[in-house]
């Protein structure tokens, strides 16, 4: 029996299987990997690796529905507890680049790799995307509607901006640099914020 309140071993196997394939789908691409090669990647034989997973295409599922879902949980999680709505777009930014440089493997998967997802999923994908946009859409129009500021872009067009360079740091973002994800995501959130802040 598992003892309460840790994970079971079954768990913790499975989520060091999707941090391998995170890891080995970013070094070689989604379709140049086998599953024998994410077995080797974890240190498990191939039949054990299927008790866990029935195939590749699993794995890049559950990938996706974990970036999603722990994005969702923690961008919604600051807008219903930062009251003030710039503070909010502040912290939505910085928790945004921390979470792509802490975990820049998998983000090159989840960028890199969408057109590989089952037709199924892609719309799923979509729908927590739109879900994600739509909380900084409406921190961007509290904002505006409290401090009587206009933008010279749409909303839309704004947040889009601000996603796409937040998210782009898992190109570039080098670990052993002078930055670390934190600091990065202050100075991201400094500039990208100057148009609601200036």
């Amino acid at each position: 029996m598992a003892t309460l309140g840790r994970p079971s071993h079954a768990t913790e196997q499975r989520e060091r299987v999707l941090a391998g394939a995170a890891q080995i789908f970013s070094r070689q691409g989604y379709r140049a990997t086998s599953m024998a090669e994410i077995a080797a990647e974890v240190g498990l034989s191939k039949p054990t690796l299927y008790h866990y997973f029935r195939n590749k295409e699993e794995l890049l599922v559950r990938l996706y529905e974990d970036v999603m879902n722990e994005s969702l949980v923690n961008v919604r999680r600051i807008e219903n507890t930062v009251s003030d709505p710039l503070d909010a777009l502040r912290e939505f930014i910085v928790y945004r680049v921390r979470y792509t440089c802490e975990n820049q493997a998998i983000h090159k998967v989840f960028f890199e790799e969408e057109e590989e997802l089952p037709p199924g999923l892609i719309d799923s994908v979509l729908e927590m995307r739109k879900q994600f946009e739509d909380v900084m859409k409406r921190l961007v129009g509290r904002h505006l509607e409290r401090t009587g500021r206009s933008l010279i872009v749409s909303k839309t067009v704004y947040v889009n901006t601000c996603l796409g360079a937040a998210n782009w740091v898992y190109k570039w973002y080098d670990p052993a640099g002078p930055l670390k994800p934190e600091e990065l995501g202050r100075d991201v959130a400094r500039v990208l914020l100057l148009p609601l802040s200036g």
